[in-house]
């Protein structure tokens, strides 16, 4: 049998299309394209496994949480596939080595064929190519409070910040970034990712209606028209549509993040390029978060008049080094239990020198932030860090006030089995009402398959709490504060951190038994996903309605005190996310109104009654 050899030139010839001038959605459609024609044109193979891998350097990547158009596309995403890992099985054809190495295709007649070679063709975009082929200068900063190993600290990329997939490690502290102004009075990740931020404040606008309605009533009477706003809050698209409201009716803003894990970059990013000094990124180290907040209070030239908070590290930032700027600061706006909580034991001590509104305890913030949102949240983080199912799964919730509630009916609802911890005997009551067993943690952490702290408390779950736990527990948190879980007692030697997926980390012990741990004790909704943005809407629009009454409030009618936001403003934020629902409120008649003792208009409730 005679043998014919065709060389590859005459047997194919593979077109090189050029892609770097090509929009993302334009040269992945190309590429697809491309691909396709260098799999017509080279001759069917078979005689091996049809679903096996590529070698290691033709393997497209694997999708992760940055894949995406953009991702793929990026020089460090992937390359253009080759003839060899798309050939398809074929009973008339085999193939075999050619002599010279090469591989050669062999059909029916007996003629052989070179394989068709390719040509590996990197994609990349012009106004990428300097900043991928950067190699980074310094390793950012990193604190051995927050992270012992290196396996818990390689990777800090959001599920949700899909933009962010860059390899460069170095600090945003390092780099010099301006926006399209010139202006440089901020520190980001990447402020080219502001395109993407902008596209998800607008989404985020959609489903903001009051924020939106109180931007549009508001913006002609600029009624913070000279307010100069630090603040220091989840920065997050939710958030930024509250700062561009803020700006809108007249205020300054400067903003640091609360949580050094809930920062979405490209929001971040955003906010720079529209002219807002914010320092934050996601994965910030111990002293990159003081850092930040510094930045936004010492800044020459500029001295902040109100002070919006979560948490209270900013307020305490400012006691601690620039007490002095009480002096000018008209009040303090504080949202979470934690935060809270210190407001009340300055006041206590004599020392808050200016009024506070305590926005967490406000009807509005407490039932639909604390309890409706973490009732979707909690298993939306839970799903994306774990991929778990809950049905038949034993929880112990710490803590039964409206995070608790909500969590426990979410998990309930999925036919998990519930437990509930609590030190209040009215809390511990409901639960007992609602069909929660309650327990001691000693009591049921040897059998439970997740842990969840919701309580605002330090030290919740313990290191012997943690060595007691069945292989492959889930150990969370739900509360504001990183306190709960004590994750420094597992910072030691004889325990390995092994970094599984952004926010989730196995601590083994030496046993080989190990725990889930997720966010490293942080927040988990926000540090692993997201919250419904209707919800926060309610939030942000008692926060902006807040800080409007403590700037525009006559001298003597707050005092240096912790005060809760007026009955009246919870219903009037209430009375603006109705519309949403087409929902229509019954009005009392005059004699109604009289029988009641009630102004028609409201409030409706005395201060005391609880809803």
């Amino acid at each position: 049998m005679s043998v014919q050899v065709v060389s590859a030139a005459t047997a194919a010839k593979v077109p090189e299309v050029e892609l770097k001038d090509l929009s993302p959605s334009e040269a992945e459609l190309q590429l697809a394209l491309n691909t396709a024609a260098v799999g017509a044109m080279g001759p069917p193979a078979g005689g091996g496994d049809p679903e096996a891998p590529a070698p290691a350097a033709e393997r497209p990547p694997a999708p992760g949480p940055g894949s995406g158009p953009a991702a793929a596309l990026s020089p460090a995403a992937g390359k253009v596939p080759q003839a060899s890992a798309m050939k398809r099985s074929d009973p008339h054809h085999h193939h075999q080595r050619h002599r010279d190495g090469g591989e050669a295709l062999v059909s029916h007649d007996g003629t052989v064929t070179e394989a068709p070679r390719t040509v590996k063709k990197q994609i990349q975009f012009a106004d990428q190519k300097q900043e991928f082929n950067k190699r980074p200068t310094k390793i950012g900063r990193r604190s051995l409070s927050r992270s012992i190993s290196q396996s818990s600290t390689d990777s800090y990329s959001s599920a949700a910040s899909y933009t962010d997939s860059s390899d460069d490690e170095t600090s945003p502290r390092d780099k010099q970034q301006k926006n399209s102004k010139g202006s440089s009075d901020f520190c980001v990740k990447n402020i080219k990712q502001a395109e993407f931020g902008r596209r998800e404040i607008e989404i985020a606008e959609q489903e903001m209606p009051a924020l939106m309605a109180l931007r549009k009533r508001a913006q002609g009477e600029k009624p913070l028209a000279g307010a100069k706003i630090v603040g220091c809050t989840h920065i997050t698209a939710q958030t930024a549509v509250l700062m561009e409201t803020l700006g809108a009716l007249g205020a300054q803003c400067r903003w640091a993040a609360c949580n050094i894990y809930s920062t979405l970059n490209e929001v971040a990013a955003a906010l720079a390029e529209s002219g807002f000094p914010v320092f934050a990124w996601k994965g910030e180290s111990e002293d990159d978060f003081w850092w930040c907040i510094d930045r936004c209070v010492n800044v020459e030239g500029w001295q902040p008049n109100m002070i919006l908070d979560d948490g209270g590290d900013l307020t305490h930032w400012i006691y601690k080094k620039y007490p002095n700027m009480f002096k000018k600061i008209k009040g303090i706006v504080e949202e979470s239990v934690t935060g809270v909580h210190r407001l009340y034991q300055l006041s206590k001590a004599g020392k808050l020198c200016v009024p506070a509104m305590n926005v967490n305890d406000s009807v509005t913030k407490q039932k639909f932030d604390n309890l409706y949102c973490c009732r979707e949240s909690i298993l939306d983080g839970l799903k994306r860090t774990t991929d778990m199912m809950f049905g038949g799964k034993q929880v112990v919730v710490c803590g039964y006030g409206e995070v608790g509630k909500g969590c426990c009916a979410a998990l309930k609802a999925m036919g998990s089995i519930v437990y509930v911890t609590e030190i209040d005997p009215i809390c511990a009551l409901q639960a007992c009402m609602d069909g929660f067993r309650l327990v001691k943690l000693n009591e049921v952490i040897r059998q439970v398959d997740i842990v969840i702290t919701c309580t605002g408390n330090k030290n919740v779950v313990t290191r012997e709490h943690l060595d007691r736990m069945k292989n492959s527990c889930i150990v969370c948190n739900m509360g504001h504060s990183n306190t709960e879980i004590d994750v420094a007692s597992l910072r030691t030697p004889e325990l390995t951190w092994e970094r599984v997926r952004s926010q989730v980390d196995h601590v083994i012990w030496p046993d080989g038994k190990r725990i889930v741990l997720l966010a490293e004790g942080r927040l988990l909704n926000l540090s692993c996903s997201t919250v419904p943005t209707f919800v926060l809407s309610i939030t942000a629009t008692t926060q902006a309605l807040a800080l409007i009454e403590l700037y525009n409030a006559p001298e003597g009618r707050y005092k240096q005190d912790v005060y809760l936001l007026p009955k009246k403003m919870d219903e009037y934020v209430a009375s603006l996310h109705l519309p949403t629902f087409d929902a229509h409120l019954t009005e009392l008649t005059d004699e109604q109104a009289k029988y009641l003792g009630l102004n028609k208009n409201g409030p409706f409730k005395p201060n005391y009654y609880r809803y």
